[in-house]
């Protein structure tokens, strides 16, 4: 779906949330009936949302985990960190620089300022260790045991920036037991994935274990330059990554992990494609071809980057029941990117350029060098004789970077880009009595950063920002029964001053973002039914946001400039269901709703470019007001990015046969209204995208090898995903259907 009429959105949310309370009301009267199979029940997910080994259900946090088969199929057609958007209620994410800077969102709360030292709401953590810096978040998703959402403030136990939620990646870790598996994917457009893991004991005495992981993934160019004639010029991409491990267990209370990573990736950026769009309309148009662009810059778009990283994680048990965990990593990247912004052929005022009217060429290269990022944890915690849970620590941050921008029309500028931050953290769990846990944690964190230029155009002071915050975070978990929980929880997050030099390098200045506190409200359950054939987890919402931190992007003056609203609101839900119908039919669910919006009359953005020198002929259709500067009034729009729903659903179905079984497996996802700009237009927005996916196979014997046909994108659906509004009605859009067979095989 490219897009839908935005008159349709109300009655779209109005729709979605009958069909999620059908759900949940028909669910609870169900007793056994014989439409779910007798004897069965769903196995238990374990989190560590808290920083501790937890039943799912006795988490009071909105909290979804993915693994198996639901995370396998998302990445098998070569796909990037971005696949896991709308596969999970209330996470949303996208990118405007290609497979290397993801974008995420959580509860429609995000940021879409795509400079490369952006800070992010939303934090990701891989093995413990956070990933700050957006090229560092793409890491490939390989190997790993399981992911977790952690939705709303999480700023007491984790890190920093955390204001939206927590996106958390744990990779096997090595074991006693020899296991390894590798497996390998052909599919259309040239597309070639290999992954394989080997790992188990590395001494007789089982003291030492390791595992070491590989991914590759491939593709061929298939997108025609017409222009320069050439055919097959863009859209390739070569990926390799690997992880090491060693675990060190020379007594049962004492461990030590060792984790050593890298990646070397080059490919094609993000292909942006020329007035695609017609005033007036969010559908493409006919200058769209998903097979061709007019490129008369950017050197078809190249990109690449390399990043190594290591870790070290040590566990002390005392005999008096306390723990101590340290972790200590550091990682380096450098990476580099070119394109055709404009993205077509034009020059200044020759408007039967093209394809449609382009009033001048834009072509830019950044990128980032040395990039390290220390982080150093101290953890201790413990338990007492009646149940109570206590943990404790400092973290300490550091970064340093430098961005070069080059915008061909000046010289080469850089930005050298500093970040310290440390704090100190607690958290305790009260049983109250046995129904009644009181949770409670805080954090006081001092963060400060610093930005340096390198060769402007224009004189540029070095910029420094502090900001310090105490937050915390408040739940009450009640055990109503066996089957059901309820809690509330309040929560406070804080992201601290920032700062943006992009326009450094086009003859403009720094700015700089005061530091914005959240507070979230939210109520929820989590409950199974059907003898535990059902697994029903929810919670509706409300945060506030204070001197909010906004990024104004493009416009007609082609500008990134931080800005503070006032305020910004949330109110939604967010629902997941799983439901084991037999022993061979498993289907999942999961529902978002989320109304946002920017509270400050006073906030005005240019909108897009004007067609003409006349300011008030707009390239596309603003619906805000319009002030006596040509600005819009962006008072009561929702977040840019911020879907008004999700949906996903996946099934498997499985036949079981003497030597094996097969397998039916299918995924989708859709997603409403979503804005994505400040400003509310007529064009730039999606509405009802939605992709589905399918796997098909043999598994023989007891998960010995697996042979499988695979689609992504099946109905090869032509999804409007962002825009470029500065110069035309520039956009881009999502990845091709892509069609596979898959063999794996695993040795245990």
């Amino acid at each position: 779906m490219r897009g839908s009429n935005p008159t349709t959105t109300k009655l779209s949310r109005q729709c979605l949330a009958a069909a999620v309370a059908t759900i949940v009301m028909g669910a609870l009267p169900f007793t056994g009936s014989s439409v779910f199979a007798q004897g069965l029940e769903l196995e238990e997910i374990i989190v560590t949302a808290q920083r501790r080994a937890e039943n799912l259900q006795d988490v009071p946090v909105s909290v979804t985990p993915m693994g198996g088969e639901r995370l396998t199929a998302l990445f098998e057609g070569g796909e990037t960190i971005l696949a896991l958007a709308t596969r999970l209620p209330g996470l949303y994410a996208e990118s405007s620089n290609g497979r290397l800077a993801p974008r995420f969102y959580m509860r429609g709360l995000g940021n879409t300022d795509f400079d490369l030292a952006a800070s992010q709401s939303v934090s990701v953590i891989f093995d413990e260790v956070v990933q700050e810096n957006v090229i560092l978040k793409s890491f490939p998703i390989f190997d790993v045991d399981h992911v977790e959402v952690l939705r709303g403030p999480q700023g007491s136990l984790f890190g920093r920036n955390t204001p939206a939620g927590i996106i958390k990646f744990d990779s096997r870790k090595p074991s006693e037991d020899f296991n390894a598996y590798g497996l390998v994917s052909f599919g259309s457009l040239g597309t070639l994935n290999f992954e394989g893991a080997v790992g188990g004991p590395l001494n007789d005495a089982g003291t030492l274990m390791g595992r070491f992981s590989v991914l590759s993934q491939n593709r061929d160019d298939w997108i025609d330059n017409a222009y320069t004639g050439e055919n097959d010029a863009l859209g390739a991409f070569n990926e390799l990554a690997w992880r090491g491990q060693l675990l060190l267990e020379p007594s049962e209370d004492v461990s030590v992990l060792l984790n050593v990573h890298g990646r070397d990736y080059d490919g094609t950026a993000s292909i942006f494609r020329a007035n695609v769009l017609n005033a007036g309309s969010n559908e493409f148009n006919g200058n769209y071809d998903r097979d061709v662009v007019w490129f008369d810059e950017g050197n078809n778009n190249p990109q690449e980057a390399q990043a190594y990283g290591g870790s070290m994680k040590i566990d002390l048990d005392f005999d008096n029941g306390v723990s101590l965990t340290s972790i200590s990593a550091l990682e380096t990247m450098d990476d580099r990117s070119e394109g055709d912004i404009d993205g077509g052929y034009g020059a200044v005022f020759l408007p039967e350029m093209g394809p449609g009217y382009i009033p001048f060429p834009s072509h830019t290269a950044d990128g980032i060098e040395d990039l390290e990022q220390f982080t150093q944890e101290i953890r201790l915690s413990g338990e007492g004789n009646d149940g109570t849970q206590w943990q404790g620590g400092f973290y300490y941050f550091n970064s340093d970077f430098t961005v070069f921008t080059n915008p061909f029309f000046v010289d080469e500028s850089r930005l050298t880009h500093s970040n310290e931050a440390w704090a100190f953290f607690g958290q305790i769990s009260l049983p109250l009595n046995d129904r009644l846990t009181l949770v409670g944690g805080m954090r006081y964190t001092d963060d400060k950063k610093t930005t340096t230029a390198t060769n402007p155009p224009l004189p540029t002071p070095d910029v420094s920002v502090n900001g310090e915050q105490t937050s915390f975070d408040v739940s009450l978990l009640l055990d109503v029964n066996d089957d059901v929980n309820l809690y509330a929880r309040i929560a406070n997050g804080f992201r601290a001053p920032s700062i943006q030099g992009r326009d450094v390098a086009f003859f403009g200045g720094t700015s700089v973002a005061n530091a914005e506190t959240i507070m979230s409200y939210e109520l929820g359950f989590k409950m199974t039914l059907v003898d535990n054939l059902m697994r029903l987890n929810g919670a509706v919402y409300h945060y506030e946001i204070d001197d909010m931190q906004l990024t104004a992007i493009g416009g007609s003056g082609n500008f990134v400039q931080l800005v503070n609203a006032d305020q910004g609101t949330g109110t939604g839900m967010d629902i997941d269901a799983e439901v084991l119908i037999s022993e061979n039919f498993q289907v999942s669910a999961g529902f978002s709703i989320s109304d946002t919006e920017i509270r400050d009359p006073n906030l005005t953005v240019p909108p897009c470019a004007s067609l003409t020198t006349n300011p008030a002929e707009f390239a596309c259709t603003p619906l805000d007001p319009i002030d006596l500067n040509g600005n819009a009034i962006v008072d009561g729009n929702p977040f840019p990015g911020a879907p008004d729903y999700t949906f996903n659903l996946t099934a498997r179905y499985a036949v079981p046969i003497e030597s094996g079984e097969v397998f039916f497996f299918t995924d989708w996802a859709r997603q409403g209204k979503t804005n994505f700009f400040l400003y509310d237009s007529a064009e730039y927005y999606s509405s009802g995208n939605f992709e589905g996916g399918l796997r098909a196979g043999y598994i023989h014997g007891d998960n010995d090898w697996e042979i499988s046909v695979f689609g992504r994108n099946i109905t090869d659906e032509e999804n409007l995903k962002g825009g470029i509004d500065f110069n035309n009605n520039t956009a881009f859009d999502n990845e091709p259907r892509i069609w596979g067979i898959t063999f794996r095989k695993n040795w245990n």
